[in-house]
């Protein structure tokens, strides 16, 4: 078994309306020092071993599912996952 971090954030030439949210809401609590906000999504996904190699597996779940290629960069870690 394998345990995948999953880390999708937007593109740095798309505009993020969400956090610049957060970064004035912050900026309005007197953080001043937070310069700039940026916001994704993070998933954890457990995948069998199989015939296939898990990192083929990832690519595609990422690019048809987790991400829009269009406007969204992903990466991922991948790490053997113990047996309880």
């Amino acid at each position: 078994m394998y345990k995948v971090k999953v880390y999708v954030t937007l593109r740095e030439s798309v505009l993020d309306p969400q956090g610049a949210a957060v970064k004035n809401s912050l900026q309005s609590l007197s953080y001043h020092e937070v310069k700039d906000v940026r916001i994704g999504k993070y998933m954890e996904l457990t995948i069998e071993k199989s015939e296939r190699a898990v990192e083929e597996i990832v690519k595609e779940v990422c690019e048809s599912l987790l991400a829009n290629p269009v406007i969204e960069d992903y990466r991922y870690e991948i790490e053997e996952a113990v047996a309880p």
